[in-house]
C-alpha cells in the first residue's frame, strides 16, 4: 500500500492544479484536511469531507455542497457513510442550474433495478444525436463534463459505467448488455435522434467504449475509448506496477469494486478474465473507434492503446505527451471527430 505522505503529496498537487477529485474545493483546505486525517480510511475521510458539504448545504450554496460531498465519497462507495455522502452530492447536484436541463431518466434494465441518466437536448430545430457519456471507477454521471457536446449541436446521456454510481450491474465479461437497454431507450425518444448515437468512455470507462465499439457496432455511430485498459493493465505484474503510479488511493482495489470484488487480491484473480484480447473481441468488426490517452500513463499502459490500434480494423488515434487521459483539452480532439463521425451518418 503506498505510503499516506506520497498520497498526501499527489492529492495536493491535484488540488492545485483542480484535478478529480478536487475540481473546485480551496487547496489550502484540502491541506489542512488531510493533515488532520493523516489517512484515507473510508469513514474518516467521508466524515471529513461531508461536515463541509453540510456547512455549504445549509448556506445554500449548491455548487460547493455538491463539490464535497462528492469528494467525501470519493473513491469509490465503500461504506454506508459513503453511500448516503453520494445520494446527498446528487441532491446538490440537481439544484444547480443547468442549460439546457437535466432530465434524469430511470431506464428499466431488463437484467432487474434501474438505469439512471441524466439527459440533456440542446436547443435545436430537429432531434440532434446523442453522445452516451460515462466516467470511470471513481468518475460518476453528475461529474461528466457535456458542455463541449452541447454546444456543437450533440444531446448528452450521462450514465455511471457498471460497478459504479447508481449502475444496476457490477463490471464482468457480459456487462456490455447494460447498454442494450440505453439504446433501445434513445431510440425510442422523440426529442433526440435514437439512430445516430456515440459512445464515450473515459478512463476505466474507456474499456466499455472500446468493448462497445466491436460488441455493438451495428447500433452505434461511433465509440471514445478515452484513457481505458484491454490486456496489459489486467496482467499481475502491471496491476502489482500500478499501486504506485499516479493515482493516490487503492487502484486495484478500487477496480476490483467496480468489478464485483472488495481487495486487491480479488482484482489480480479475476483481471485477466476481461482482457478484450483473449476474449476475442478486438479481431472482430467494430464501429469507427477514437483512441485518446496520455504516452507516459501509470494507471493503465500505452501498450494497451497500441494494441487495440494492431488488432482488426482500421481505428483513429491522438495521444498526449503526459500521464493517465492526457491533457484536459483533450477534448477539442475528441468532440470534433465525434461530430464528424455523426455528420456522416446523416441520412441522405
Amino acid at each position: 500500500m503506498r505510503p499516506f505522505a506520497e498520497a498526501r503529496e499527489i492529492l495536493i498537487a491535484r488540488a492545485h492544479e483542480h484535478r478529480t477529485p478536487f475540481r473546485n474545493a480551496d487547496p489550502v483546505l484540502v491541506e489542512r484536511v488531510l493533515d488532520d486525517l493523516g489517512g484515507l480510511d473510508a469513514e474518516p475521510w467521508c466524515a471529513a469531507w461531508s461536515a463541509i458539504g453540510e456547512r455549504y448545504e445549509r448556506e445554500e450554496r449548491w455548487d460547493l455542497a455538491y463539490e464535497h460531498y462528492r469528494v467525501a465519497r470519493y473513491p469509490t462507495v465503500r461504506c454506508a457513510a459513503q453511500r448516503e455522502a453520494y445520494r446527498r452530492s446528487q441532491e446538490c447536484y440537481l439544484r444547480l442550474p443547468q442549460d439546457p436541463p437535466i432530465a434524469r431518466l430511470r431506464i428499466p434494465f431488463r437484467g432487474g433495478g434501474t438505469i439512471v441518466a441524466d439527459l440533456r437536448v440542446p436547443h435545436a430545430p430537429q432531434p440532434p444525436p446523442v453522445a452516451v457519456l460515462w466516467g470511470g471507477i471513481d468518475s460518476y454521471k453528475e461529474e461528466r463534463r457535456p458542455e463541449t457536446y452541447l454546444a456543437a449541436g450533440i444531446a448528452t446521456l450521462a450514465i455511471d459505467m457498471p460497478g459504479t454510481g447508481d449502475a444496476p450491474i457490477a463490471g464482468s465479461t457480459d456487462a456490455e448488455r447494460m447498454w442494450d437497454d440505453v439504446l433501445d431507450h434513445l431510440a425510442a425518444r422523440s426529442d433526440v435522434d435514437g439512430r445516430r448515437v456515440v459512445v464515450c468512455g473515459n478512463s476505466t470507462g474507456g474499456y466499455w467504449g472500446a468493448k462497445l465499439a466491436h460488441t455493438h457496432r451495428e447500433r452505434i455511430v461511433a465509440a471514445v475509448d478515452h484513457g481505458g485498459p484491454a490486456h496489459y493493465a489486467f496482467e499481475r505484474e502491471w496491476i502489482e506496477r500500478a499501486e504506485r503510479g499516479e493515482y493516490p488511493f487503492a487502484l486495484a482495489e478500487t477496480l476490483s469494486r467496480a468489478f464485483g470484488g472488495t481487495s486487491e487480491a480479488e482484482w489480480i484473480e479475476r483481471a485477466p478474465s476481461l482482457s478484450l484480447l483473449t476474449l476475442g473481441v478486438l479481431d472482430r468488426p467494430c464501429a469507427p473507434l477514437l483512441l485518446v490517452n496520455g504516452i507516459e500513463d501509470s494507471v493503465f499502459p500505452i501498450r494497451d492503446m497500441y494494441l487495440v490500434l494492431d488488432r482488426g480494423g482500421p481505428k483513429s488515434a491522438r495521444f498526449y505527451p503526459g500521464g493517465h487521459m492526457g491533457p484536459s483539452g483533450s477534448i477539442d480532439a475528441i468532440v470534433p471527430w465525434v461530430r464528424a463521425r455523426l455528420n456522416a451518418a446523416l441520412p441522405v
